[in-house]
């Protein structure tokens, strides 16, 4: 009895280990398209996938566009990119507002729903660990070389051919509503697009997910394609890059800045390129710093920012640091306290004035900014309250006679 009862022993233990190791892993569960879902996997399987130069197979147009028809977009989710806020400050800001313009604008033409494409892939890439961290650094990614860089209009030659000055500002607003958290949700989250007159060569390797007009966006097969691969931590500090700095005073040095609009304010004429864009979030002001120009020069700086505009706000720092990253901002007691000068025109209501710091600049009174009081703290509650009062005993209207004091105990 005692060996059977041995055998039954070793048998309960070793019979659980066989099939332990015998039963085969279980897999994730995988739903057909038609079934709504589909399992993602939460890590990455290998490193990110190189970022490849462009090249087109030799096809002609017409052909092109047969082959990418016979291409089927993928099954499945296409969700809508998260919205992205650039967070560094006004001058980064304004920065990576005019390489993303420049990007919507060379690659899209002056065609709002294009261009909100476009800066939707900038964006997707700018998230990506496979892509530089700024805005300015993917836009010009391997604009080195004279093939190869990502956006073609930046090595080409494209750059020397000048939009007018209203194309440029329509795509800077839509560059803005970008960094502001506007999304394009149709292109979800695309890395690639191409028009549908050529085929790269690395078409046939990404996962063809929509089609705006003429433009055929892809994003990554596998784990490098879902939203868990964008969630990197952005930069928030842009570059300078040469090549636009005959359309972008930020994009200019310093030196070469100061020059031209010191020779602006000599001849009475400013470069558009020398001259600062509206705040993003709200057209008709412009905050400006003005370190590089003396004081008897912001008036003429003003004027020429403003332009033709009926109505404009020209708000300008001395301290660069101080100047706030957008409109709404300005008006805080901080940032109006170390305001230097400021122009305020409104044609139609008869208005234009110039009002200046008196603590830095001497002028006459009546054109000295009043300068911003801070609210009084709330008062302290009252203390030392007597307690041995007696309660009131009622309260009487105008003209009630008060009662007679009751006598003394005296």
């Amino acid at each position: 009895m005692d060996g059977v009862l041995v055998v039954l022993s070793i048998a309960a233990v070793a019979v659980p280990a066989i099939l332990i190791r015998s039963t085969p892993p279980i897999q994730p569960a995988v739903y057909s398209a038609g079934q709504g879902r589909q399992s993602v996997a939460q890590t990455p399987e290998a490193p990110p996938p190189p970022v490849e130069p462009i090249e087109y197979r030799a096809l002609e147009p017409e052909d092109a566009r047969a082959f990418n028809a016979k291409v089927p977009f993928v099954t499945g989710p296409n969700p809508a990119a998260r919205p992205f806020r650039f967070a560094g400050d006004l001058d980064n800001r304004t920065r990576a507002t005019d390489c993303l313009a420049a990007a919507v604008l060379y690659e899209a033409g002056d065609d709002a729903k294009g261009q909100r494409a476009v800066a939707q892939v900038v964006l997707n890439r700018l998230r990506h660990p496979a892509f530089p961290k700024s805005v300015c650094g993917v836009v010009f990614q391997g604009s080195e070389r004279t093939t190869g860089c990502q956006f073609t209009f930046t090595c080409d030659g494209a750059l020397a051919r000048a939009y007018p000055q209203a194309y440029w500002d329509r795509a800077r607003k839509v560059a803005a509503a970008a960094l502001a958290g506007n999304v394009f949700a149709p292109v979800g989250y695309a890395t690639h697009y191409h028009t549908d007159w050529v085929v790269p060569y690395w078409q046939s390797s990404l996962d063809k997910i929509a089609a705006v007009d003429t433009h055929l966006f892809f994003r990554w097969a596998g784990w490098w394609g879902t939203p868990g691969a964008f969630r990197r931590v952005v930069g928030t500090v842009e570059p300078r890059i040469e090549q636009l700095g005959p359309y972008s005073a930020a994009h200019k040095l310093p030196e070469v800045l100061a020059v031209e609009q010191e020779a602006g304010v000599l001849t009475g004429s400013f470069a558009p390129a020398a001259l600062p864009h509206p705040s993003s979030d709200d057209p008709v002001t412009f905050l400006v710093p003005l370190d590089t120009l003396t004081p008897d020069k912001w008036p003429a700086f003003a004027q020429a920012t403003c332009g033709e505009r009926t109505r404009c706000k020209f708000l300008g720092w001395r301290d660069p640091a101080a100047v706030p990253a957008r409109a709404g901002l300005a008006w805080e007691p901080a940032a109006l306290n170390a305001m230097s000068f400021s122009y305020l025109r409104d044609r139609g209501a008869g208005v234009e004035k110039q009002l200046w710091n008196c603590q830095l600049v001497s002028r006459p009174a009546s054109s000295c900014m009043r300068r911003a009081i801070p609210a009084p703290p709330p008062a302290a509650p009252a203390t030392n309250i007597r307690s041995d009062l007696p309660p009131l005993t009622g309260i009487r209207r105008s003209g009630d006679t008060a009662p007679a004091p009751g006598p003394s105990a005296e």
